[in-house]
């Protein structure tokens, strides 16, 4: 019988609904999940383009919480977010080992499965990173008022953070936008947040600044510079708590 691979959008929608089909028709055989535009063809393997469905996704959801676990559903959802093409299937897999142990809620402690290591240390990757964004993301006030920031993570970490801030400026209308992933995430005043996925930015809007914006950067920059001692200064260790990667849009660095 030939192994069948199911191809899929790199979308927590698309993942889902491969998970779905896969699980539906093939999870007592040798089956993979691959991302579309990503796939390596191999012999021996029929390929299937997934059909991708928002029904699919809480069906899924339900059962690896019921058999797996919330705190494995958390592991699998971090790692769909992750930059790993091989993550639907590393998922796939894991969920297809949960049923060869006596307590499928345990399966995240098999760290011995390859599948199982690889959806640890992809969830791990996204939360550290949601972790560091949440301290190092500035806002700029824009002329129409609203809260506005640039980040470039490397995973999709906009729906990690969105709680954090929400929390932290429920009465102001903020947006922070995802270079990498061409994403936003939008919060209107004493509303909640909404994930905005295929807009492109209006960079003429985003460079309008308030009339006291530049005042409170030209601040910020001073204290900054005021509390440094150059005599104590670590290049080496301020690159291991803060990478150059993350200071392209602080504005203490710009």
């Amino acid at each position: 019988m030939l192994n069948q691979v199911y191809i899929c959008h790199d979308t927590v929608t698309g993942i889902y609904s491969a998970l779905y089909d896969a699980w539906k028709e093939s999870r007592n055989r040798e089956a993979g999940i691959e991302l579309r535009g990503k796939t390596q063809q191999q012999l021996f393997c029929e390929y299937r383009i997934v059909e991708e469905c928002e029904k699919k996704v809480p069906a899924v959801q339900r059962m690896i919480k019921r058999y797996m676990g919330y705190n494995t559903y958390c592991d699998f959802y971090l790692a769909i977010l992750s930059d790993d093409n091989e993550k639907g299937d590393a998922v796939f897999r894991t969920m297809q080992e949960a049923r060869r142990i006596a307590d499928s809620t345990r399966i995240m402690d098999h760290l011995g499965c390859p599948a199982v290591a690889k959806v640890f240390e992809l969830s791990r990757r996204v939360s550290n990173e949601a972790h560091i964004y949440k301290e190092v993301i500035r806002f700029r006030e824009l002329e129409n008022g609203v809260l506005f920031s640039e980040i470039s993570p490397r995973t999709k970490i906009l729906a990690c953070i969105a709680e954090h801030f929400a929390d932290r400026f429920p009465l102001e209308n903020w947006m922070i936008y995802d270079k990498t992933h061409k994403a936003f995430l939008a919060h209107r005043a004493g509303a909640e947040c909404r994930l905005i996925c295929g807009e492109e930015l209006n960079k003429e809007s985003a460079s309008r600044i308030s009339a006291n914006q530049k005042e409170y950067e030209e601040l910020w920059k001073a204290f900054f510079e005021s509390i440094a001692v150059k005599e104590r200064e670590n290049p080496k260790l301020q690159r291991t708590h803060l990478p150059k990667r993350y200071r392209r849009e602080m504005t203490e660095f710009s």
